[in-house]
């Protein structure tokens, strides 16, 4: 049964130069409860921007004529949209292009292909983390980069394999298939880290293990 509808639905900005994909996955987040705008490349949803102002973006990394890393650097550039959250989906699995959509100003790096749950939850997490900052700062958006956990915090071997295929964007089930053990086993390692560091989420989590060097 489809949910309820939201009278207030968080708006999405999906960018994708893949119909297929676009269909798909707006169907999905509209199942869910979101509104979707859709664009085919960067040029195209920088223009939909000048009229609409989306909660999130969803971006493809390779597109024709703008492709997602170079439509970030301008969405970083300008005040009127730089604090917009953004998720990029990839066919780039290698850890130079994580790290270089995250410093470059993704919030999340999501591999393709993935389980359309798996960006449900990142949406919502993301957006969640949004509006925390919101908050806490009187309506002021505090840098989404900086991750910072106590210094005394210590990870063990089977901890550092697990944060680093979180931050390669792979789902709690693909990683318990990497490293043959049970989904749940991967669940509980997941949520003692974030018992360990403070941290709220798998996107805070990933983005702290980047940032410390942990993939």
């Amino acid at each position: 049964m489809k949910n309820t509808p939201n009278p207030n639905p968080h708006k999405l900005l999906l960018i994708d130069d893949d119909p297929n994909l676009i269909l798909l996955v707006t169907d999905y987040l509209e199942f869910n409860g979101y509104q979707v705008l859709t664009a085919s490349q960067g040029r195209e949803a920088l223009s939909l921007l000048e009229t609409e102002m989306p909660d999130l973006i969803i971006c493809d990394v390779m597109m024709p004529e703008m492709d997602g890393y170079s439509f970030v650097e301008e969405i970083r550039q300008n005040p009127q949209w730089n604090q917009l959250p953004i998720i990029f989906l990839s066919a780039k699995t290698q850890s130079h292009d994580r790290i270089k959509g995250l410093n470059i100003g993704a919030d999340v790096y999501l591999v393709k292909p993935f389980e359309p749950e798996e960006l449900v939850a990142q949406v919502k997490s993301t957006l969640n983390y949004s509006q925390r900052l919101i908050n806490n700062n009187n309506g002021v958006v505090a840098d989404m980069k900086r991750i910072q956990v106590p210094k005394s915090v210590e990870l063990t071997p089977t901890e550092t394999k697990v944060v680093s295929l979180v931050s390669q964007g792979l789902s709690n089930r693909e990683i318990s298939i990497e490293l043959g053990v049970s989904q749940r086993t991967i669940e509980s390692h997941v949520s003692n880290m974030l018992n360990k560091t403070g941290l709220h989420n798998r996107t805070e989590l990933s983005r702290w293990a980047i940032q410390s060097q942990l993939v």
